[in-house]
């Protein structure tokens, strides 16, 4: 995508027959692409430490896997999927995007995918087909045993697996998302387009250049319709565009924004907003407990890329080439977002010790006040809520805001150097918002929904807020849901 495609896999049947379609399409789609030549494919996968794997499952997608574990890779470590756009190789994302630099830092396994010309002409994978994005099938499957086989090779977390890609790399990364729910914890939409946009390569073109206007539960239902039936558990979502991308337009943002908070069942309203190095604006929604679920990093100026940062600091990663943009380190940001730093700090630890005295001065329904005894040499202080950063303050003091009501939240703090670089973090604390009791409701489906503690989507019913399958939108099924927090509704049938 993004770059070149033909929308046709080739296969010994049919290969002949779809040449000149192919080449047809080819031309076409440049006449359609971004101005310049079309880049060379990238040698095949053959930098240092990027291995191949063979004989990772019948790969009905007959895609190619290469793999990258770091020296000392601990048992139960994530793993991060990659997919690289198109005209591009797995050895050409692995050696410009960064994220080996933080497959090190952080101690997590890479995996690769790669497809070729015999799959798309432009070595594109297939997002927009729904016989290689859907689940179960073609190489979206593929994609699936790479990540079985590297569980099973490195001894990894399976709760701890995401995926990451550019271009037509990310939509396929969006579909996979949608499909495998209950395989991948987070997933980066870079350059992307969101999940099911199009089934066809006419509707391709559409989705990129100027994409449907869906309502936000329009395109939730598309998720929800690729996830196996009753998921109600969905991955952590970051979404990188540029605003002067002329191939993905910058409305897909918005769309995947729309689609993502959907799923997640909260607000298209922004919880919080913090400009980033490189001209770049994050947006992040909260879930109902008040983390991150859905992050935006709109990067103003930027084109069609992945954006990264060339340079030895702790923030900065990555080398630029065709559709790898000097701007800022985006495997970074997504690695903090994720939490795969693994203490929070975000960064290796700097010289700066942990703080200590890190104490809760206060809560109220949607806020927590930390303090904590000053560091020496502090320039300022990192926050971190449930592993993630939330905030950062010269003072040694916080308020965190915007909280769910009878939430509870683990916070820790880092000091920062006036490198940037932030040192130990803190031993934590637990605290959690003020706010009523949680009450519980028995009623059938029917009534749930029309009081608001449910909603329906195609004849199914849902509890809202948690999105907890319920069955059938009728009035012949109870359940008792218990209220944790103002809208938000978890299943309760064992006892409340």
């Amino acid at each position: 995508m993004g770059q070149l495609y033909s929308p046709y896999r080739s296969t010994p049947r049919d290969r002949r027959t779809l040449g000149g379609i192919r080449r047809w399409l080819t031309a076409a789609a440049g006449a359609l692409a971004l101005t310049g030549s079309l880049v060379a494919v990238g040698p095949q996968a053959s930098a240092a430490g990027l291995t191949q794997v063979t004989g990772f499952g019948s790969n009905p997608g007959n895609l190619s896997m290469y793999a990258y574990a770091p020296d000392g890779l601990p048992e139960d470590a994530p793993i991060v999927v990659a997919l690289h756009g198109c005209t591009q190789s797995a050895s050409d994302y692995y050696a410009h995007s960064g994220w080996p630099k933080f497959a090190d830092q952080y101690k997590f396994a890479l995996v690769l995918p790669q497809t070729t010309s015999a799959n798309n002409a432009n070595s594109c994978f297939n997002w927009f087909d729904s016989a290689d994005s859907t689940r179960g099938k073609g190489e979206a499957l593929s994609i699936k045993q790479m990540v079985d086989t590297a569980v099973a090779r490195y001894g990894s977390d399976t709760g701890r697996v995401y995926i990451t890609g550019l271009s037509a790399g990310a939509g396929m990364t969006a579909n996979m998302l949608a499909a495998y729910p209950d395989v991948f914890a987070g997933g980066s939409i870079d350059s992307g387009l969101p999940a099911s946009c199009a089934t066809s390569v006419s509707a391709a073109y559409t989705c990129m250049y100027s994409p449907p206007d869906k309502t936000p539960a329009q395109w939730g239902d598309l998720v929800r319709a690729a996830a196996p039936s009753g998921t109600t558990h969905w991955p952590r979502v970051a979404i990188w565009q540029g605003t002067s991308d002329t191939t993905v337009a910058p409305a897909n943002a918005t769309e995947l924004r729309d689609q993502w908070t959907n799923v997640w069942d909260i607000d298209q309203t922004p919880s919080r907003t913090e400009n980033l190095p490189g001209n770049t604006t994050l947006s992040q929604y909260d879930d109902a407990s008040g983390n991150p679920a859905v992050s935006v990093y709109s990067i103003s100026g930027m084109a069609h890329g992945l954006a990264v940062d060339p340079g030895s600091g702790a923030e900065q990663c990555g080398t630029t080439g065709t559709y790898y943009l000097d701007t800022i380190c985006s495997s970074y940001h997504t690695a903090r977002f994720w939490g795969l730093d693994g203490g929070g700090s975000g960064q290796p630890p700097g010289a700066l010790p942990a703080p200590t005295g890190l104490t809760v001065g206060g809560t109220t329904d949607t806020t927590v006040s930390l303090s904590w005894d000053a560091v020496a040499d502090a320039a300022s202080y990192n926050v971190y809520r449930d592993g993630t950063k939330v905030g950062t303050t010269e003072s040694a003091s916080y308020t965190d805001t915007g909280l769910a009501t009878g939430s509870t939240h683990t916070y820790t703090v880092a000091a920062v150097d006036s490198a940037g670089a932030a040192g130990a973090v803190s031993s934590s604390v637990t605290a959690t918002t003020t706010g009523s009791t949680p009450t519980c409701f028995t009623a059938n489906n029917y009534q749930h929904t029309a009081a608001g503690r449910a909603y329906q989507s195609g004849g199914q019913t849902y509890a809202t807020g948690s999105g907890q399958a319920m069955g059938l939108y009728n009035t012949f099924i109870t359940h008792t849901l218990r209220q944790t927090s103002p809208g938000y509704y978890v299943v309760a049938d064992a006892g409340c």
